[in-house]
């Protein structure tokens, strides 16, 4: 399979403002999320989608490829849908691109959902043992069936613990996708749907729409960006691995 990384990277954000543009250690957010999926040495091509002259000028001076968007969209599903259509691959990986210390093995998980042909759309879960994170909307939650296939995505804890003495497994929902070319391109033809609407998720549009999303579990997946209390872990996390090389 030819694999092609697609960053989507705009510049709006609710709860950061420009938060790719933030520096960390001497790089722009965005700068180290193309750099660290460009290492991970998976993808044929690593290219960043956005609708920010400051976020191409990042990325083309660091060598890196970009495709800007022609117009706003409403996810970024919907963003590098756009981009895709022109490209060859066979399956897209969205890296988002507030995951500037996403991991090769999670990466390679996800990809390797696609050896089996049934599987048009594929993403990432990891255990959540804190009740803080359960509880958190800002984390989203994710329930599968039997065969990894998931069964809904919420902001709100799910499953529900009726049962005390049954306590659930709780997985957090990461919001890497993987896509065949053809049901990446069917995404933006279908119409935001009730529970995409309420939740504000856009993969539950897939749900809605009778297509399975299939995934991967992982144990770790680095350190995302969403709110500030991110930057000063991501900063710390920084500061370690350089006096870890340093050792």
């Amino acid at each position: 399979m030819k694999i092609c990384a697609l960053i989507p990277a705009r510049i709006g954000s609710t709860r950061l403002a420009n938060k790719l543009l933030i520096d960390l250690e001497g790089k722009p957010v965005i700068q180290r999320t193309y750099e660290t999926a460009l290492q991970t040495g998976l993808f044929e091509q690593v290219i960043v989608v956005t609708d920010a002259d400051e976020i191409e000028a990042v990325i083309r001076a660091c060598g890196g490829s970009v495709i800007r968007s022609t117009k706003p969209y409403e996810s970024g599903t919907d963003r590098i849908a756009a981009a895709a259509q022109d490209l060859d691959a066979d399956v897209f990986i969205n890296v988002q691109g507030d995951e500037p210390f996403v991991q090769q093995q999670p990466l390679a998980r996800l990809i390797d959902l696609f050896k089996d042909p049934e599987v048009q759309v594929g993403s990432i879960r990891k255990p959540i043992y804190e009740k803080t994170l359960v509880d958190s909307p800002h984390i989203v939650k994710v329930v599968c069936d039997r065969y990894d296939n998931a069964l809904l995505f919420s902001r709100s804890p799910i499953p529900y613990a009726r049962n005390t003495e049954a306590p659930p497994d709780y997985y957090q929902h990461i919001g890497v996708y993987g896509f065949r070319k053809a049901a990446l391109l069917l995404f933006p033809t279908l119409a935001q749907t009730p529970l995409e609407k309420v939740e504000q998720l856009e993969q539950l549009r897939f749900l809605e729409n009778g297509i399975a999303l299939k995934m991967a579990t992982v144990q770790e997946m680095g350190i995302g960006i969403d709110v500030a209390e991110d930057i000063e872990r991501a900063i710390a996390y920084l500061k370690q691995q350089q006096a870890g090389t340093q050792e």
